[in-house]
């Protein structure tokens, strides 16, 4: 395939900056960096041109930097929170990729970052929060802090849902009740108040006075 070079105007992603001179195929550079005004033919007329790109660039390169670098101060303050769907069980459905995060610094912060700046080890799948690597320019870094929190409603524990006065109040008068019942049956099996279990006591008989003979009363004249 034939090569031809180019010197690039703009810059391009993964091919160069302002004022590089660069090789590339001769149908990229004629059906689309000519016609798109990203880089112009290399010819003695246009090499008088590679000093004012440069200066261009520079300037464009300390602008990046310096805006980079501010907004990297930003973003170390920032918490992009991240709604997703969960199970009952908490696990999420699927995961937070770098472009969900891009689209939620600009809903939420107005903030347009591109995708590539965003460097995740993995896509996350946990919920709570994480720190994610930026790399804003060459030179800068940064960290965001992602909150991922579950937009599945979970239900409250009994306890935690009998908590407060009015909870207490129920049980308490829950206790009182079923105390109260209990008490009422051991009345009905056990004998009424003031029963006296053991048998009364037979009175003491008095001794009889001696009898006489034939059964005369003593003292008894005759």
């Amino acid at each position: 395939m034939a090569k031809t070079e180019v010197i690039l105007i703009q810059n391009i992603v993964g091919l160069g900056g302002e004022s590089d001179l660069v090789k590339v195929a001769a149908g990229y550079a004629r059906n689309y960096l000519f016609p798109q005004g990203l880089a112009v033919p290399l010819t003695s007329a246009n090499k008088r041109r590679i000093e004012s790109l440069k200066q261009r660039r520079g300037e464009r390169e300390a602008h990046e930097f310096n805006t980079m670098t501010e907004l990297s101060k930003s973003i170390s303050k920032l918490i992009a929170v991240l709604q997703v769907k969960t199970g009952d069980d908490g696990k999420m459905f699927g995961s937070v990729t770098a472009g969900m995060i891009a689209d939620q610094l600009k809903t939420q912060f107005d903030i347009v970052l591109d995708k590539r700046k965003i460097h995740l080890e993995h896509p996350i799948k946990t919920l709570g929060e994480h720190d994610i690597a930026l790399r804003l320019h060459a030179e800068v870094a940064a960290t965001l802090k992602v909150r991922v929190e579950s937009t599945t409603p979970v239900a409250p524990p009994v306890e935690a849902r009998r908590a407060g006065p009015e909870g207490r109040d129920r049980d308490d008068a829950a206790r009182t009740e079923s105390r109260g019942h209990k008490r009422a049956e051991r009345v009905r099996e056990d004998k009424p108040p003031g029963e006296i279990d053991e048998k009364p006591q037979r009175p003491e008989r008095k001794p009889r006075a001696p009898r006489g003979e034939k059964g005369e009363a003593p003292g008894k004249a005759e």
